[in-house]
């Protein structure tokens, strides 16, 4: 991202070809109106909309070949699973892992780092070994490593970010030593938008032996990610911030890592051989995907990648950066508004906060005029103590978002400045 400056720069138009309006067409619920007013949808950092592709994969699953996976001799049993399989295959190339058995299907990115904490960490992990951190992280990068620490004695230490918030490269540097054993860390913020220079971050673990998890959460939607370049032990993504369904994520791990953990979980389809004395383990990835798997959601995410992947990330990225910087230009000019957030490499989350106006009624008045946007600490409640606020408002944009809508965004929060100055006035 570039500064301020330059971000004033930015011209009336994009400089690019992104036909926005022919894909916007793709996902029917923007079509819709609320409150009267043509729906802005500005809450992508929570969960993506759907384009038809996707929903009509779910349906043609459920109405046309519905049925169990791996165990079926059946017509419909095989189909199903060549699609299932195909979708695993789809996630490996589209993170271009080395091998299918490194992509383990999960409910999302939480289950994938609670599978981490659990498996690797907690039958490795002793007294005095150290998880590194960031103060930036998600909750679902923090509390499993907490419960972790509550079971085998492992010690979580945190690196600072900056003002802007960015990560202190140096001060992780040095929270490094031989006792670390975990680095934990998000590729992008989804609190601020900062993208993270992973590259350096995994160097620096590795250099000290540590192994690296990545949250991938709010990366993979909007940049391309290639995890043996990374050189990341494991790698976490759920489905539904990428236009997939919910209920559905990936987690990518080393095959040797995978390979010498225990199972996460036991039931049917991780197994290849029960007795009461002595169960057998099915090999990778399938030990970690016990019991019936969600399987439509499992072909819905491989759409959402054919999608994604046609549009190109490259596109995306580039529509999505001319976004932000309309709307960081717009944000500049308007009176009492803080942004929360404001780093050189920045994906497309615009966090702010107005004087005098809490976070929730910002988006209780946006949301009357057809705006959703979040309010609330983002399930990142440290990155709220750094800068000393209690919640931001938070726009975050996707593909299908366009310049118009937030122009309507800033219509919006000018009506809620109007609001609150009133009532200021009156009870003067």
């Amino acid at each position: 991202m570039n500064d301020a400056n330059d971000l004033a720069a930015v011209q009336s138009q994009p400089a690019f070809g992104f036909d926005v309006q022919r894909w916007r067409a793709d996902f029917p619920i923007l079509q819709q109106t609320v409150h009267g007013k043509p729906l802005v949808y500005l809450d992508n950092a929570a969960t993506s909309q759907k384009p038809h592709s996707v929903i009509d994969c779910e349906r043609r699953y459920y109405s046309e070949l519905n049925a169990n996976i791996h165990r079926s001799v059946h017509e419909l049993g095989e189909r199903a699973t060549a699609a299932f399989e195909g979708a695993r295959m789809k996630v490996r190339r589209f993170i271009n892992a080395g091998d299918n058995r490194e992509i383990v299907f999960v409910r999302g990115t939480t289950e994938a780092i609670n599978l981490v904490a659990q498996s690797y960490g907690r039958n490795l992990f002793q007294v005095g070994d150290e998880i590194l951190l960031t103060e930036m992280e998600h909750h679902s990068n923090i509390v499993p490593w907490q419960l972790l620490r509550e079971q085998t004695g492992a010690v979580l230490r945190v690196a600072p970010i900056n003002d802007a918030g960015e990560l202190m490269l140096d001060e992780f540097e040095k929270c490094l030593n031989p006792r670390t054993k975990l680095v934990a860390v998000a590729h992008v913020s989804n609190a601020l938008g900062s993208v993270n220079p992973i590259h350096r971050i995994i160097e620096l673990a590795h250099a000290m032996g540590a192994v690296v998890l990545v949250d991938g959460a709010q990366a993979v939607p909007h940049m391309a990610v290639n995890v043996q370049d990374l050189d990341c032990d494991f790698y976490a993504f759920s489905g539904h911030k990428l236009y997939g369904p919910t209920g559905i994520g990936v987690l990518y791990g080393k095959a040797e890592l995978l390979d010498a953990m225990p199972p996460y979980q036991g039931g049917g389809d991780m197994i290849s051989q029960v007795t009461f004395k002595q169960t057998l383990y099915n090999v990778l990835p399938y030990k970690f995907e016990a019991g019936t798997s969600n399987i439509a959601g499992v072909i819905g995410l491989g759409t959402a990648l054919d999608y994604v992947q046609a549009l190109g990330l490259d596109s995306i990225a580039a529509h999505e950066h001319d976004l932000l910087a309309y709307a960081t230009r717009l944000a500049h000019d308007v009176p009492g508004m803080r942004l929360i957030g404001t780093a050189q490499d920045k994906a497309g989350i615009l966090s702010f906060t107005l004087d005098g106006v809490h976070p929730h009624d910002i988006g209780t008045i946006l949301d009357r005029e057809g705006v959703a946007i979040r309010a609330g600490h983002h399930c990142a409640m440290p990155v709220m103590e750094h800068f000393q606020i209690a919640a931001t408002a938070r726009a975050s944009f996707a593909l299908y978002n366009t310049r118009d809508e937030i122009d309507a965004l800033f219509a919006g929060i000018d009506k809620v400045i109007d609001m609150f100055g009133r009532q200021q006035r009156g009870a003067a």
